[in-house]
């Protein structure tokens, strides 16, 4: 198996940037900062927007990392940060853009981690929802003393993370990498509170597919809850590979496995025990969405055969009565033909003995189709 570039350890950074446009005014990268700071020994030193400073700081005594983090950064405050950090320009194109597949690339000793947010959205009915989920996206870039987080989305807020890890000071103190698994560990976390949740609208649906007093099945809504586990599935299913990379699980996935080492040996054992954690989440997950996905796909056939016996059922019905108007019909187009040697139209009798006819007919049809439950 090819070696593969230790993260976390000084070396080469890429250094080349996105040309900017010159046309456009400089916008300053301090606007897309949400916060920045810097962690010695777990413990946070300072706080500034001049991530600049604060990597200067921490390169020239040696110690600690800084974490910095950005929301929806345009190119050329991308291209600010990358000139800063010696960010690679695919990285940077990248982090601009977003939409990415969730993945996991390697850039010298920098990663890059891509993650899929998704946040549930309350419906007051299933009949009203236009979306059961909606997504956005984190993506963390970490090298051996920084990590920059940057998102892009309403749904994707870090504070919590930053404010807990900030707490324990012995999980901060294991570098970069315990960001990333923070950051990770708190993106799965939604991935498992979205899929409780919705949980109750598959109950609920499976229950009026099934039910006997709801005759008209709302197709639609079940390819509603189809399309959200397919948006659900292209968050989740990609990011099993990363994570059992940055787990250092060789026999998972045919990429080599990404070590984290710093100056304490057993630090990148620690952490990677902390990603099978994370791993063994998504997991749990994942086999939570194909369980709903198998569900909606049984749902959908079901409630398709249900609409198909409800449209025979109702064919049957209309073939019925059609069957019973044909014969006062054919009757009334046999007399009222008007020829001249019909004898009944001469007799006085005629009319009511033919009203009784058809009415015993129809009678008989009635109750035979009627015993055959077609009607």
């Amino acid at each position: 198996m090819p070696s593969i570039p230790r993260m976390l350890q000084p070396g080469n950074r890429g250094s080349g940037r996105t040309p900017a446009d010159p046309r456009t005014p400089p916008v300053p990268a301090a606007r897309a900062v949400v916060d920045c700071g810097v962690y010695v020994g777990g413990v946070r030193q300072q706080n500034s927007n001049d991530f600049r400073r604060a990597l200067r700081q921490v390169r020239e005594s040696g110690e600690g990392f800084v974490w910095l983090g950005l929301h929806h950064p345009d190119e050329r405050q991308m291209n600010n940060v990358a000139e800063a950090f010696g960010l690679h320009p695919l990285m940077v194109e990248d982090a601009v853009h977003a939409h990415q597949r969730p993945k996991l690339e390697l850039y010298d000793d920098t990663v890059f981690l891509v993650l899929r947010t998704i946040s549930y959205v309350d419906h007051d009915s299933l009949e009203v929802a236009n979306d059961i989920v909606e997504t956005g996206e984190i993506m963390v870039l970490a090298g051996s003393d920084f990590v920059i987080t940057v998102r892009h989305g309403d749904h994707t807020h870090l504070a919590g993370v930053r404010q807990r890890l900030e707490h324990m000071t012995d999980q901060l103190g294991l570098g970069p990498a315990a960001v990333v698994h923070a950051v990770a560990d708190r993106v799965v976390d939604s991935y498992l509170a979205v899929v409780s949740e919705m949980e109750s609208d598959v109950d609920e649906i499976e229950e009026r597919v099934f039910s006997a007093k709801h005759n008209d099945v709302d197709i639609d809504v079940v390819y509603l809850f189809k399309r959200e586990v397919l948006e659900l599935q292209r968050a989740l299913n990609p990011l099993a590979v990363p994570l059992a990379r940055l787990s250092g699980n060789k026999s998972a996935v045919d990429a080599a496995p990404i070590h984290f080492e710093t100056q304490v040996s057993s630090n990148g054992k620690e952490i990677r025990r902390h990603f099978r954690d994370v791993a063994d989440h998504l997991t749990q997950t994942i086999d939570l969405v194909a369980e709903y996905d198998e569900r909606l796909t049984t749902l959908l056939n079901a409630a398709a055969t249900k609409v198909s016996i409800q449209q025979n059922t109702d064919m049957r019905k209309i073939s019925s009565w059609a069957a019973i108007a044909a014969v006062p019909t054919a009757i009334a187009g046999i007399y009222g033909m008007n020829f001249d040697h019909m004898p009944e139209t001469h007799w006085a009798y005629s009319y009511p003995v033919l009203l009784l006819i058809m009415a015993c007919i129809c009678t008989v049809l009635w109750r035979t189709l009627r015993r055959n439950h077609w009607l």
